[in-house]
């Protein structure tokens, strides 16, 4: 089966009936979401780095970087939230997604609002945000999903695939209802959370792990090609599951990193992003399709990892995945748009992926209900002027880590409330000073934070933990 590139298509907002009727202008969107790759994995974000990214290291020598772009969680379920309301994820606590929608039926969504201003929206790949499940699960009439949600049409997975059980959906209904069952699966020489992972549990008739990924490549590459054929523009939402656990490289990708298993399979997503930028090109509808590149949050990569591989997946940033640290959140974005967005630019604009909402209901002409998007800032001025804004944009960015550290960002200043990590990473100050402890990092100066400065600066770190507690009053 052919390798074909990931897809992930965002959606915009309300669109008024001019504009709907206006859509042959409207560009196609294409948004392609990584799982767990890290900000230093693609060559473009760490000349350093040892993982030959070639398909990304291209789209951005066409389009523009954002070295300060940051996802709304630090693991999967929250960033998607994020992405498709345009809300902080904080802001719902709870997020039940193993057993229903995490997002309500009366929040507008990007593909909603896209749907009205005249786009065909479609998404491939890892959902992630529930399906309202009965007991026993219904596989032939799954609801709250993708098409209850802003999409026309949906194939792919609901959740990652190192979660059971292990189906394809096809719109509502499972292809093949997981009646069999796979055994655990793990690596030696990785930690219990790497390599070749999966859990025990149900598995469809004739599901492979390894198989996913190429196969929802070619769902993507056929959306693609189905969808450059119609009269509307159109928007993709492909979210890969890749290079989140199991690491499954194909053989042809198998040893041809100098980082291992994980390094493999970065590569080949990196094949999977170009197979999807020649499918656009073959349709004819790659000079008037906005493709978007962004990862959900940072990689699961241990020191010792770093070490041994001599590969930062973080770059020059402290933590991984789940960490409130940088390398939890901050992630690689690319921006490449034909005509609109200049080659080669690079924006040091603090960007949340939240932003993608309102920035393409601007782009769209669209304008949007008061409740929609509430924690989204639009930075199509930014895409038009080299990577800097003409209008007010984005100063603060608040987030949780995975363990519900809070982290507010007001410019350059960084506020963490709790000690340590937050996260997956190990540090030596857990659990010391309790859920008051504050740490407080000048990034512009301190890319690494490895210097506190919360008892040189008390009052500025009051202030920021009282803007925090503001924003979760605002939020109850």
């Amino acid at each position: 089966m052919p390798l074909v590139g990931c897809l992930c298509a965002v959606t915009l907002g309300v669109a008024n009936s001019s504009r709907a009727a206006d859509s042959a202008r409207l560009p196609n969107i294409v948004f392609v979401l990584a799982d767990d790759m890290g900000y230093g994995d693609p060559g473009c974000f760490n000349s350093g780095g040892k993982i030959r990214t070639p398909q990304l290291d291209r789209l951005a020598a066409a389009g523009m970087r954002f070295t300060d772009a940051h996802s709304p969680g630090a693991v999967c379920v929250p960033t998607r939230y994020g992405i498709i309301t345009g809300r902080y994820p904080f802001r719902r606590p709870r997020m039940p997604w193993q057993r229903e929608s995490v997002i309500d039926e009366s929040r507008m969504t990007i593909g909603a609002m896209l749907q009205q201003a005249g786009y065909r929206t479609e998404c491939v790949g890892k959902w992630h945000l529930g399906f309202n499940h009965t007991s026993p699960p219904d596989y032939s009439r799954m609801s709250g999903g993708p098409l209850d949600r802003g999409f026309n049409h949906y194939f792919g997975l609901p959740h990652s695939l190192d979660i059971e059980p292990y189906y394809y959906i096809e719109d509502r209904t499972a292809v093949a209802a997981p009646t069999e069952r796979v055994a655990a699966s793990s690596s030696d020489d990785w930690s219990p959370i790497q390599g070749e992972f999966w859990r025990a549990g149900g598995l469809a008739p004739g599901f492979r792990h390894d198989e996913v990924l190429p196969q929802l490549a070619e769902r993507a590459k056929q959306a693609i090609a189905r969808l450059a054929g119609e009269s509307k523009p159109f928007f993709l939402y492909f979210a890969l599951p890749a290079p989140h656990t199991p690491w499954l490289p194909l053989e042809p990708f198998r040893g041809s990193s100098a980082v291992g298993m994980y390094g493999d399979f970065v590569q080949q997503v990196d094949a999977t992003v170009g197979d999807v930028l020649g499918q656009l090109e073959r349709s004819g509808v790659a000079g008037e399709t906005l493709v978007v590149f962004s990862s959900d949050n940072g990689p699961v990569w241990y020191p010792a990892d770093t070490d041994k591989w001599k590969h930062a997946a973080a770059g020059p940033l402290r933590g991984m995945k789940g960490d409130a640290w940088e390398g939890g959140h901050r992630v690689p974005l690319i921006v490449r748009w034909p005509g609109h967005v200049a080659a080669g630019a690079t924006s040091e604009q603090l960007v949340c992926q939240t932003d993608l909402f309102r920035t393409f209901a601007e782009i769209c002409g669209v304008n949007l209900p008061s409740d929609a998007a509430p924690d989204s800032v639009s930075f199509a001025s930014a895409l038009r002027n080299e990577g800097k804004s003409t209008q007010p944009a984005r100063t603060q960015l608040a987030m949780k880590s995975s363990r519900g550290f809070p982290v507010l960002r007001r410019q350059q200043w960084k506020l963490i409330v709790g000690a340590g990590s937050g996260g997956f990473s190990k540090s030596p100050t857990d659990g010391k000073g309790g859920a008051n402890a504050l740490q407080l990092y000048d990034l512009s100066r301190d890319l690494g934070e490895q210097n506190n400065l919360a008892e040189q600066r008390p009052q500025l770190a009051e202030s920021m933990l009282a803007q925090w507690r503001e924003l979760e009053r605002e939020s109850k």
